[in-house]
């Protein structure tokens, strides 16, 4: 059996594994059982009753955070014309052509999300064994290849958090920070919510989750009812 350390022990006690607790009861235990020195992230974690080898239940997509995530990500835009100077307006941290592509190609990744205007995704596309790997192929059901640049910018820089199921099921993405309002936690978590249950496949029969948790990055899983 894994050893656990006195402090997550003693954050799990606070904890009733076998109760499924209400978003707000969630929010206000997981804070509680933080223990970490530093802002923790809350993230909440989905298991889904789909089976992604189906197109009809490969669950993926973007949204904004109606707080933010409280993390500040680093974008990089490859775009030339007009798009590249909106990019920059819009506050992209990097922003560049065929020579950022190259850069890219040589190991540089000094950021976090990457958005790309249509016409450069065949140059980026041969990056692919690069990107792919590290998730951070653009992607047109993510938002991250558009002419819109200027709104893509504005949505990562405002808190916008992408999903996506893996062969498991499983969904995990980030809500917020420990140090957020428990109302904060709580907005973000039910829009989130709402939108992955929106995104039921047809196909799928009985329960869609099987299981939702939420907990902070060292902390202990509190069971949510989604």
């Amino acid at each position: 059996m894994a050893k656990v350390g006195k402090k997550y022990s003693e954050a799990a006690k606070l904890v009733d594994r076998s109760k499924t607790y209400t978003i707000e009861e969630a929010v206000a235990l997981v804070k509680k059982a933080s223990f970490e020195k530093f802002d923790a992230s809350v993230e909440v974690s989905y298991n889904l009753n789909v089976d992604p080898r189906h197109a009809d239940q490969q669950i993926r997509g973007a949204m904004v955070l109606p707080n933010g995530t409280g993390r500040t990500q680093r974008v990089c835009v490859i775009a030339t014309g007009p798009q590249e100077q909106e990019a920059k307006d819009a506050g992209a941290d990097y922003v560049g052509g065929k020579e950022m592509i190259e850069q890219i190609s040589k190991g540089w990744f000094e950021f976090d999300v990457l958005v790309a205007i249509p016409s450069m995704m065949g140059e980026l596309g041969k990056l692919g064994r690069l990107l792919g790997p590290k998730g951070l192929m653009p992607n047109p059901k993510t938002g991250t290849v558009t002419m819109d640049v200027k709104k893509a910018v504005e949505d990562i820089k405002k808190g916008k958090v992408e999903y996506r199921v893996d062969k498991e099921g499983n969904i995990n993405l980030l809500i917020g920070k420990v140090s957020f309002d428990e109302e904060k936690l709580v907005e973000n978590f039910k829009a989130i919510n709402d939108t992955i249950l929106r995104a039921r496949p047809a196909a799928v029969k009985g329960a869609f989750v099987k299981n939702c948790t939420i907990s902070s990055t060292m902390g202990p899983g509190v069971k949510v009812g989604a």
